[in-house]
């Protein structure tokens, strides 16, 4: 086990930080983005001025904040890190940005959660570098302008559809989706994070870990922790029958489903007779929250071909039967 201070190992640390990319050879995958970033920064670099803004999107776990702390290490700046919900009060954005330095970068994650008044103070901030403030109220308020240092905003989402078009259009250095990785670029993350670990990983372990992982760096991560938790504990190698062994104990079956997703499709199967079935009707029969379903279950069982939308609500598909060791209705046809 690797030492950082004293008798403190790096279990003690926030395993995600350690995980983290720090150099861009490092960061596998988002070839795509990774090439216009690069031209973006080199240009930016060469003319000695801050990047443009840019706006990172995609479900979560697939590396917006990474990207971000990589930009950051390249423009050799400061990042100063916060949240849309964090931001409260126009006063609260307006202390973060006056506290920036020439060439920051501001990380607003979770972007499309800022309320509207506060958009509406960053657009000149954005556009101009100018801060506009109200102070006081009725007749006697009047209005200051302060000058903000040259800096780089880059926000992160899950769900662009809820950020408004004029936030949108200033993002004038990019907007890049990011997508799902292979399961070949998630067994190089497995097998980089099993080095920084100190795991002793077999080939066929990596694999088995990267084929549940639901083409997430983030999931592959967690599973990598918890399989060398049981291997430690059971004082096994982590081989492909120990990595089974393990995520069989959590719940996840060989492409990766968990049990509410299981859930979903046993429910709209037995309940339902395959659909179709509306959300909120699947919502209350599960106890689960609609979000939850249409935003982090859905899309995964879509992409396997176990679930379909359907105008009328949710079916699901011979595949999903088939994976469930069901056998589909002869009396229906299934999408």
């Amino acid at each position: 086990m690797k030492k950082t201070n004293g008798t403190e190992t790096i279990d003690n640390l926030f395993l995600d930080t350690t995980l983290r990319p720090s150099q861009w050879d490092d960061y596998i995958g988002q070839h795509g983005i990774k090439k216009n970033l690069h031209i973006l920064l080199t240009a930016a670099k060469e003319r000695n001025h801050p990047p443009e803004h840019i706006l990172f999107y995609g479900p979560p776990g697939l590396g917006k904040t990474t990207l971000a702390h990589l930009i950051a290490k390249e423009m050799q700046t400061q990042m100063k890190v916060t949240s849309g919900p964090a931001i409260e009060k126009v006063g609260d954005l307006a202390s973060i940005l006056t506290n920036l330095s020439p060439g920051d970068i501001l990380f607003i994650d979770e972007i499309h959660r800022l309320n509207k008044a506060i958009e509406e103070v960053l657009y000149p901030a954005m556009e101009s570098g100018s801060l506009d403030i109200i102070i006081g109220k009725g007749p006697s308020a009047r209005t200051i302008q302060l000058e903000l240092p040259p800096f780089t905003l880059i926000g992160a989402t899950t769900r662009i559809a809820m950020i408004s078009s004029p936030l949108r259009s200033r993002f004038s250095g990019g907007i890049f989706k990011l997508e799902f990785y292979t399961n070949k670029e998630i067994h190089q993350i497995i097998t980089r994070s099993a080095k920084i670990l100190g795991i002793d990983l077999d080939d066929s372990a990596g694999e088995e870990i990267a084929t549940r992982s639901r083409y997430t760096p983030r999931t592959a991560n967690y599973f990598l922790k918890r399989c060398r938790d049981y291997a430690q504990v059971n004082k096994t190698h982590l081989s492909k029958d120990s990595v089974d062994e393990a995520l069989k104990l959590l719940g996840i079956d060989t492409v990766g489903l968990s049990p509410a997703d299981r859930d979903i499709l046993h429910t709209i199967i037995n309940k339902f007779s395959g659909g179709p079935v509306g959300l909120n009707t699947l919502s209350a029969s599960l106890s689960e929250e609609m979000a939850t379903i249409e935003e982090f279950n859905e899309p995964y069982l879509i992409q396997l071909g176990f679930l379909d939308r359907t105008p009328r609500g949710r079916v699901v598909t011979e595949l999903g039967y088939q994976h469930l060791g069901l056998t589909p209705p002869s009396n229906k046809t299934l999408l």
